[in-house]
């Protein structure tokens, strides 16, 4: 007699476990962010997908028609958000505390996935994201800062011209091209560095 546990056992890999409606979806897009995160965007495939997530690859197509549609949707369901500043009493530890949990997003899994949008798509796939990282990862951080600079300037620690876009983009242009180019994974010390040697004297009052 062949029982349902060992019929399972015999199950060729990738072979659907029929599940069907949200779950499938959620195990769909997990598998997505898991393929961006360790073969990237050139690397990931609809096949690969379907296998990650143990289903076949007509489940994936019907509901996602292209590799673009798919990703978009597995980034919007995985970024994780940042809600509030932190608000430690002044603008060094406010910043050194925004910067660990920016860190953190990065070295997600979905922040790995969204860097391998962003460094590996060409220009015409890249455009299809643009939207999604602007309204998902740019203005969300950017606001955080602006937060913290302005409650700065109403204790008196920040000058009442920092907050502005250059000086804004200054920790993320940083971040992002520390990690890509020196392969800095920002352990807290650095970004102690950052905060201390570059952020408070361009900021301070």
């Amino acid at each position: 007699m062949v029982t349902s546990r060992s019929t399972a056992a015999a199950r060729p890999e990738g072979v659907s476990l029929r599940r069907r409606g949200p779950v499938l979806e959620r195990a769909i897009l997990e598998a997505t962010l898991d393929q961006l995160s360790s073969v990237g965007w050139n690397g990931l495939t609809m096949e690969g997908v379907a296998v990650g997530a143990q289903t076949g690859k007509a489940a994936v197509y019907r509901r996602w028609p292209s590799k673009e549609d798919l990703v978009a949707d597995a980034l919007q369901a995985g970024l994780p958000t940042l809600d509030e500043a932190p608000d430690l009493g002044g603008v060094r530890d406010d910043l050194y505390e925004l910067c660990r949990r920016v860190r953190d997003v990065m070295y997600s899994k979905p922040g790995f996935a969204l860097r391998s949008v962003l460094h590996e798509c060409d220009a015409e796939a890249a455009e299809r994201f643009h939207g999604l990282i602007v309204t998902g990862v740019v203005e969300p951080s950017a606001r955080l800062f602006r937060d913290v600079l302005q409650r700065g300037m109403a204790r008196g620690d920040v000058r009442a011209d920092a907050n502005d876009d250059l000086v804004i983009d200054v920790i993320p242009a940083m971040m992002m091209y520390r990690s890509k180019v020196c392969a800095s994974e920002w352990p807290d010390d650095e970004i102690a560095e950052l905060i201390d040697r570059i952020m408070v004297p361009l900021v301070r009052a």
